[in-house]
């Protein structure tokens, strides 16, 4: 090759490569634009799937239980008066046996020490502006301890009765039954453990006899008042109440 055609190749060579580079140029801008819209297409595709699956989500019913109440209204035995902590007495124990049992009820500790059945007839109605399932009731004691007449007794318990009767035709009400010590005179004591048993069969409640049942008078099982269960004996009293409760709760 001469001379001449080497200068000819050299000068020829440096348009030869601007224009193959010009021409790559022209298709980067081409080929971004495929990227974008393949990405905007991708993405609007998405977008209208995370619809159609939220529209999916929002046409399926969601079950809900709803929590029942068992409301515990009472006096220091329901409170669990004495006890360093309230988690001892026998509602909470009745709450640990129902979450034993996967059931949806929630136990209310409705208890007030030195209650007597006028005290429970007074706040009856706040106690009722919530749904109440199952109502136990646990009051008296304190009545015959301080030797109130019989009849009053009867008939503020069933008031009480009635009042949630009345609020509700569903709420199921635990009558429970209350014993006094002998040194409040034969006579008293009789006719007042008879007053539940009446109440209970004229109204048809459910019916615990005694709910101090194996602890009553045991000195072990009482703190040092001779009245009030210890831990060991709200642990029986709430078993007490579970052979009435536990039925009910199945159900």
């Amino acid at each position: 090759m001469s001379m001449a055609q080497n200068k000819q190749l050299i000068s020829k060579s440096p348009n030869s490569c601007i224009k193959k580079f010009l021409k790559f140029c022209y298709f980067i801008p081409s080929f971004l634009m495929c990227a974008c819209g393949n990405g905007k297409s991708e993405t609007a595709t998405q977008n209208v799937q995370a619809k159609e699956d939220s529209a999916q989500t929002e046409q399926i019913p969601v079950a809900t239980n709803k929590i029942k109440t068992i409301l515990c209204f009472g006096d220091s035995i329901t409170a669990g008066y004495g006890l360093d902590d309230t988690n001892d007495a026998f509602p909470a124990l009745l709450q640990q046996k129902i979450d034993s049992l996967g059931v949806n009820y929630t136990v209310i500790n409705s208890g007030l020490s030195g209650e007597t059945s006028a005290g429970g007839k007074s706040r009856i109605d706040w106690i009722l502006k919530q749904d109440i399932a199952i109502f136990v009731l646990e009051l008296g004691a304190n009545d015959g301890l301080r030797g109130v007449a019989l009849s009053e007794t009867r008939s503020n318990l069933q008031f009480i009765i009635d009042v949630v009767q009345q609020k509700s035709e569903d709420t199921t009400i635990v009558l429970a039954g209350m014993e006094l010590p002998p040194n409040m005179g034969q006579a008293y004591t009789k006719e007042f453990r008879q007053i539940y048993a009446v109440l209970a069969q004229e109204n048809q409640l459910e019916f615990i006899p005694f709910i101090l049942k194996d602890v009553g008078g045991i000195a072990s099982l009482n703190q040092s008042d001779g009245i009030h269960p210890t831990v060991k004996g709200h642990q029986i009293v709430a078993n007490t109440v579970w052979e009435v409760l536990k039925p009910l709760v199945k159900e």
